[in-house]
């Protein structure tokens, strides 16, 4: 019975978000395009936050990884898109950083993981500050062109038609890291999110798993960087910053950590409030951190999970 209510549930969404461009100004979806992109970087933050029980302050690493790749192909060596190079190249340039930052933070925990993750995520917006001549420095890298996927029947210049572009990756990582936490794979992350000691005497190797989730997160976050760079035209060091690291970490925790989807609902909340709040006041900030609070006070384990609450 709950797989049906789950099924029809999944459908009616997905059917919503299929007439969106239908129902509302070129505007909205937009900003809905924007949305779907920070939902699949919140959730790949989820796999290491909620899933593994590891907290991380520097995940805008793989994000801009992800990102600074795309337009360096792009605008640097071929001038202009070339999309199936680019999207492998992205992907892959953030599960290599995720790879080689997890040998050294994975063999510490608690704040000195924590420490080094926002550390090496730094050390990259750094590099990207510092490069002038590669990333463009602190003016970054413009006039980024979008893909041409005429065979698709897709005009990317096209709202709509780049909104769809971006639903579809958004259903193929959310599918994708779902049938990762639902996994053996995942139930043994969560297995180690609980008691690390319980899942080594049981035989596994805890070391390993997190690795691999670290990179599987990685992937995911790189994926997210690689359409942001695609929505914007445009990339900076901004995308690398300890700024972005918090501010996804907030809507994971917002959304309801380890929930996976939850995460989706909080991107949601901090981009809408980002881009409607912050017309009214420059001081949008601290009605972010008040609702972060009012959340934190009245549903610690998150939005999503109140509103599960409220359905029984």
């Amino acid at each position: 019975m709950k797989d049906l209510k789950s099924i029809v549930r999944i459908t009616i969404v997905l059917a919503l978000l299929c007439a969106v461009p239908l129902l509302v100004p070129s505007y909205y979806t937009g900003l809905l395009t924007l949305i779907l992109i920070y939902a699949i970087f919140a959730m790949s933050l989820d796999i290491l936050q909620g899933y593994t029980g590891l907290a991380s302050l520097g995940h805008a690493a793989f994000l801009g990884t992800g990102a600074y790749i795309v337009a360096i192909i792009n605008v640097k060596v071929f001038h202009g898109p070339h999309f199936a190079i680019e999207l492998v190249a992205g992907v892959l340039a953030a599960a290599v950083v995720a790879a080689l930052i997890g040998l050294i933070v994975l063999r510490n925990t608690g704040t000195y993981l924590l420490m080094i993750l926002l550390a090496s995520s730094m050390m990259l917006w750094g590099i990207a500050f510092k490069w002038r001549s590669l990333t463009g420095g602190d003016d970054g890298l413009p006039g980024i062109a979008r893909p041409d996927l005429a065979f698709m029947h897709l005009n990317l210049h096209n709202t709509t038609d780049f909104y769809y572009f971006v639903l579809l990756f958004f259903v193929i990582a959310a599918v994708l890291m779902y049938l990762v936490v639902r996994s053996a794979f995942g139930h043994t992350l969560m297995g180690i999110r609980e008691s690390e000691t319980r899942m080594t005497a049981l035989g596994y190797n805890v070391w390993l798993q997190k690795y691999i989730a670290f990179i599987v997160s990685g992937v995911f976050a790189g994926l997210a960087g690689v359409l942001l760079v695609y929505y914007n035209g445009f990339v900076s060091p901004s995308e690398l910053h300890l700024v972005t690291s918090a501010e996804v970490l907030i809507m994971v925790i917002l959304g309801g950590v380890g929930t996976l989807f939850g995460p989706a609902i909080g991107a949601g909340i901090i981009i809408l409030i980002k881009n409607f709040v912050s017309g009214y006041t420059e001081h949008w900030m601290i009605i972010l951190g008040a609702l972060y609070m009012a959340t934190v006070m009245l549903a610690p384990q998150g939005v999503y999970r109140l509103f599960k609450r409220s359905e029984k």
